[in-house]
């Protein structure tokens, strides 16, 4: 008689973001924080291509945060346990997209005309993105898998 034992382990698998969504995500924050300091910049030497840059950077900062909201949206359907997370990041997301669109209808304005709305509005947006990035890169969940002796 042979007797035989399975030994169960279990491995913890870490899964992140999906990268693309991480991508967008670390892309928001720059894009409006050089509004911002574009905006800075034109307040203290009133050229005109300072305004016109943050106009384009406040443009890219809404394509990256439209498509990071649409992550958003699906890490709210695929999270298991950190539903109240991915639902603040994408609070959070969709606050700034609207903000950021009042900002970008704020900046067609002339030039002058923008100030000092476009640059209080370019601060505030910028640090809301950064908070929604460092909620969104930092969501993490930990599942654990059994795994059987001779089986992976």
């Amino acid at each position: 008689m042979t007797a035989t034992a399975e030994s169960t382990r279990v491995r913890v698998v870490r899964r992140g973001i999906n990268p693309l969504h991480g991508l967008l995500l670390a892309g928001t924050f720059p894009l409006y924080l050089t509004a911002a300091l574009s905006d800075y910049a034109y307040a203290t030497s009133y050229h005109i291509q300072w305004s016109t840059f943050a106009s384009w950077a406040i443009a890219g900062g809404l394509v990256f945060n439209g498509l990071a909201w649409l992550f958003a949206l699906g890490g709210i359907v695929m999270a298991s346990g950190q539903r109240g997370r991915a639902a603040l990041e994408c609070l959070l997301l969709l606050v700034t997209f609207v903000l950021g669109f009042i900002n970008a209808l704020v900046h067609a304005r002339d030039a002058w005309a923008m100030m000092p709305t476009g640059f209080v509005l370019s601060i505030v947006i910028a640090l809301l993105a950064l908070v929604a990035a460092l909620i969104g890169l930092s969501r993490n969940r930990a599942i654990a898998q059994e795994m059987t002796g001779g089986r992976a």
